[in-house]
C-alpha cells in the first residue's frame, strides 16, 4: 500500500476500481457535511456577527452518521455544547469538506500513482477517518468487527461493505505507518 516518500509525505498506486471506489465514499460525507441546520449567513461582516450573537443555540445532527462526525464537545451540557456548536460547527464541516476534497482533487480518475505531500497525507487520514465513521455508523459495526464480518451469512449483501470497511482500515493503517517512517 502506502510507501513514504523522501519529502515526508507518502505514495501508492490505486488501481481504477480502487480510486474509482474511494471516490464514490468520499462525495456522500461531503454532500452530507454540506447540509446545514442554519439558513445562510447575511452578506455583510457585521450582520453575521449580530445573526451569529442572537441566532439560537444550534442543535446536534439528527442524522447519526452526522452526529458521529459533528459530536458534542460537551454531551453532558446541553447549553455549553449548543453554545460551542455555534462557534466551531461551521468551520468543522468546512474543514472537513476541505480535507475530503483534497482526496478529490489528488486522487487519479483512472487509478495510477497517488504521491501526497506530508500535508495532503495528513488530509487524506482525516478524509478516509470520515468514511470509515460514516461507513461505521451505517452497517453499526462494533468493536467486534471481525465477529460481526464472521456472523454474516456469506450472501448477505452486507458482507462487500464490511468488506469495504476493512479495505478502508488498511488504507488509512498504511498511510499512518508510511507517515510514522
Amino acid at each position: 500500500m502506502f510507501r513514504p516518500t523522501k519529502d515526508g509525505g507518502a505514495s501508492v498506486w490505486l488501481s481504477a476500481g480502487e480510486a474509482s471506489l474511494l471516490r464514490t465514499l468520499v462525495v456522500p460525507v461531503m454532500e452530507l457535511l454540506g447540509e446545514s441546520t442554519r439558513p445562510a449567513m447575511p452578506v455583510s461582516v457585521l450582520d453575521e456577527l449580530e445573526s451569529l450573537l442572537e441566532a439560537d443555540e444550534p442543535q446536534p445532527p439528527q442524522d447519526p452518521v452526522l452526529a458521529r462526525l459533528l459530536p458534542d464537545a460537551y454531551p453532558d451540557d446541553p447549553e455549553a455544547a449548543g453554545e460551542f456548536r455555534r462557534y466551531t460547527e461551521s468551520s468543522l464541516r468546512e474543514a472537513k469538506k476541505y480535507f475530503a476534497q483534497t482526496l478529490l482533487d489528488t486522487l487519479p480518475q483512472k487509478g495510477g500513482r497517488v504521491k501526497l505531500t506530508g500535508e495532503q497525507a495528513r488530509d487524506w487520514l482525516r478524509a478516509l477517518n470520515d468514511v470509515r465513521l460514516m461507513f461505521g455508523v451505517r452497517l453499526e459495526v462494533t468493536e467486534d468487527f471481525e465477529e460481526q464480518l464472521a456472523a454474516l451469512d456469506p450472501g448477505d449483501p452486507k458482507v462487500a461493505a464490511f468488506e469495504v470497511y476493512g479495505w478502508l482500515g488498511a488504507v488509512q493503517e498504511s498511510l499512518v505507518q508510511a507517515l510514522a517512517r
